[in-house]
């Protein structure tokens, strides 16, 4: 870990260390009574970054200011309700966060404080410039969510970069967004005593978008051999492709099997035409997960992107998990062509797929990995697309291909051959050569 000037040096590390935690009034810090059966599960709180003291100079090797002093943003230790996971927005979605973002945490219950963990600072999942998301609320910018695992303290440094001798100026509307998943809801319809749950009109609305694949209010579409998929170009509702191959559809977790409450996102699917190509992006939420965890997980993710971010769903079209579980993410049907928020500029007409983890300094899981292969096997068949492809497609505006630029990608790519941008972490995207040829292997090419 790098030291960190900005907040404390020598001795006053130690003292600033052991300062009590304060207990924030404003969020408060006790744990909230049990929900009742009609609360809507999980929170977000949301707590302003402000200055953290005086700042350290900059030196030279004789101790000679140099330059503007960096000043340091954050939040001091304080208790909050618990959460699971973390973020910090801002009010402009065009800005960047020029810095570095570092966050401790405390564990519910056990006094214990994890050390500092770095905040992936660019977040470049978004919708494009055009989309539903823009139109109808103030989209937020943001950093990646980070996934702590449930806590009840937390400590936030934000440090400016420095350059040309002058910290950068880091945006406006600075805060931190701690986001409760609430309890998993009960999906076995009618194991338990009583009669089931009715579902809520949108939770209705988003398992009928799968009516063709699995009956209402399933929580799973099972996994069909390579023969059987084949009819799911049926649940496409569009023109089938002339050659269509389709790899053996994997299961798939829908929306009621991982708990999305359906009344946060906005009522109305938006889709594109159809799907030409699929995205491979990692989450950035750190890999300190479990398989259990990691419906808790995509819910927390669900409501950062919609409550903290303003964007009308969660952002990925699916997600995997370390151990290759695919989930049903945007709704609006998962053999669908549903316009997802995930690789600014080129959300049309394609799919995004994100692994549940961070790729940079490690390697992804094998079944991870294959079930990427599954998936896009799938997934394009149904549209005709051959994994092995490349395809010419027009930028909608990014940071790397500016709007109405003509670009040839691969069918299945990463984030970052559309966008200047670390995902999906250079171990994950290594593999994506070998996964192009696994996916077309199980279309029977």
């Amino acid at each position: 870990m790098r030291p960190f000037l900005a907040i404390c040096l020598g001795a006053a590390c130690t003292a600033a260390f052991a300062l009590p935690v304060a207990p924030d009034a404003g969020a408060g810090a006790r744990r909230p009574a049990a929900p009742s059966a009609g609360d809507l599960p999980g929170s977000t709180q949301s707590l302003p970054v402000a200055a953290l003291g005086a700042p350290a100079p900059h030196t030279t090797d004789r101790d000679t200011p140099t330059a503007p002093a960096a000043q340091a943003l954050g939040l001091p230790a304080r208790s909050v309700r618990p959460f699971s996971l973390l973020g910090v927005v801002w009010d402009d979605a065009d800005a960047q966060l020029q810095g570095r973002v570092q966050v401790r945490t405390r564990t519910t219950g056990s006094g214990a404080w994890s050390g500092w963990q770095d905040v992936q600072t660019h977040n470049d999942d978004a919708p494009d410039l055009g989309a539903a998301e823009r139109h109808d609320s103030d989209v937020r910018g943001s950093t990646a969510p980070l996934w702590v695992g449930d806590s009840d303290a937390v400590q936030l440094r934000i440090t400016p970069e420095t350059r040309h001798r002058a910290p950068a100026t880091l945006p406006g509307g600075l805060r931190l967004e701690l986001v409760d998943p609430g309890e998993q809801p009960r999906t076995d319809r009618g194991r338990h005593d009583g009669p089931p749950a009715p579902l809520t009109p949108e939770a209705a609305a988003a398992s009928a978008a799968n009516a063709k694949l699995a009956p209402l209010g399933a929580t799973e579409i099972p996994a069909l051999d390579h023969a059987a998929s084949q009819a799911d170009v049926a649940a496409v509702d569009g023109p089938p492709s002339a050659q269509t191959s389709v790899g053996p559809r994997p299961r798939i977790v829908t929306r009621a099997g991982w708990g999305a409450d359906e009344q946060l996102r906005e009522k109305a699917f938006t889709y594109t035409h159809t799907v030409r190509a699929a995205f491979v992006h990692h989450s950035g939420s750190g890999n300190n997960y479990t398989c259990a965890q990691a419906p808790s997980l995509i819910r927390a993710m669900y409501r950062f992107h919609v409550k903290s971010n303003h964007w009308r769903d969660i952002g990925y079209n699916f997600l995997i998990d370390k151990c290759g579980t695919v989930y049903e993410g945007r709704a609006g049907g998962v053999a669908k062509p549903v316009m997802g928020a995930h690789t600014l500029g080129f959300n049309n007409d394609s799919t995004g797929i994100a692994v549940l983890g961070t790729f940079t300094d490690i390697e992804p899981p094998k079944r991870a990995v294959d079930a990427v292969a599954r998936l896009t096997a799938w997934k394009l068949g149904l549209y005709g697309v051959d994994p092995r492809a490349t395809i010419a497609v027009l930028s909608g505006g990014s940071n790397r291909f500016p709007k109405g630029v003509k670009v040839r990608l691969h069918v299945i790519s990463g984030h970052r051959d559309g966008f200047t941008t670390d995902c999906p972490g250079v171990h994950l995207y290594n593999k994506l050569a070998a996964t192009r040829l696994a996916a077309a292997g199980l279309q029977g090419r």
